[in-house]
């Protein structure tokens, strides 16, 4: 991964904790990795959103970009947290995400990503639900209890058919990001394993999901990394 040697500005007056720190998170860690920077950056960035790193996204960001990822892949990155993570977390995110890009030259508004109507959203969404997680997700929109039945159509419509048929990213790449906001918020695991599982069924293997969380792990913690894989280990087990 390539970071500037200060891009948390710690070295200054936490020299010692700066070097144990970057021993481990660049060289140790990145030893052990087969992702390409691009993804590795991705998967660290969705989980900052997913702790809260705020300064940390906001000071890795412009390494992302350097990376690889593009404008439209960092704001799509965002936006699509909203899911997941709801507004009042992602707000800060999307501040700092133009804070980067016109800091890097980049003009804002980026083009538009939409694909989906009022009118074709929930089709849409539902489309993409079947082909993530299979047949089973079809018609979800009109399952469950009647009254809380608008908050799987809202699932399907917005969740899916708002954020997932957008331009920027892929489905196993809107997944991988998925996988890594529930993993860093914590108290996520039933949905965690439903993705997790999800990620298994369009490719994105077990081992690959492994090298994600091990390359999250400097960033959000031993507890939840090791939450994170025992969800995987579950809907291995499962999809069997």
């Amino acid at each position: 991964m390539e970071l500037s040697a200060e891009p948390f500005g710690l070295a200054e007056h936490d020299p010692e904790f700066s070097a144990l720190f970057f021993h481990f998170a660049q060289d140790e860690v990145i030893r052990e990795s087969r992702l390409d920077d691009k993804t590795r950056f991705l998967a660290i960035l969705s989980a900052l959103m997913g702790c809260q790193g705020l300064e940390a996204f906001r000071a890795m960001a412009p390494g992302a970009l350097k990376s690889g990822l593009t404008p439209a892949a960092l704001k799509e990155l965002v936006y699509q947290g909203t899911a997941y993570l709801g507004l009042g977390r992602v707000l800060p995110f999307l501040d700092a995400a133009n804070q980067v890009l016109e800091e890097s030259g980049v003009a804002l508004p980026l083009p538009p990503q939409g694909t989906t109507t009022a009118d074709t959203r929930i089709e849409a969404g539902n489309r993409v639900q079947v082909e993530i997680f299979g047949e089973q997700m079809k018609g979800f929109q009109h399952s469950g209890p009647e009254e809380s039945r608008h908050i799987n159509r809202w699932l399907v419509g917005n969740c899916f058919g708002d954020y997932y048929t957008r331009g920027g990213f892929d489905y196993r790449q809107r997944e991988l990001i998925t996988f890594c906001f529930l993993a860093a918020q914590g108290g996520c695991e039933p949905q965690l394993v439903s993705h997790a599982a999800a990620n298994l069924r369009i490719g994105n293997h077990k081992s690959f999901l492994i090298d994600v969380i091990s390359q999250c792990l400097p960033y959000i913690g031993y507890p939840r990394s090791l939450n994170a894989l025992r969800c995987v280990d579950q809907a291995a087990q499962e999809t069997k």
